[in-house]
């Protein structure tokens, strides 16, 4: 069975400039902008908004 083309795999990456990353899956059609949740980044020892890449 083939994966849907409406939840594309997507990178996030930490806004704390640390190289940190996550990698999810999205509903394009319900958030068309780009994804921005707030992850534990290891590297900062702290909770940064991640920001989706493209």
């Amino acid at each position: 069975m083939a994966r849907s083309s409406a939840r594309p795999v997507v990178t996030l990456r930490s806004t704390a400039e640390t190289g940190v990353t996550y990698v999810t899956r999205k509903n394009r059609l319900s958030d068309p902008d780009r994804l921005v949740l707030r992850k534990y980044d290891r590297v900062a020892g702290e909770h940064v908004p991640f920001r989706e890449e493209r």
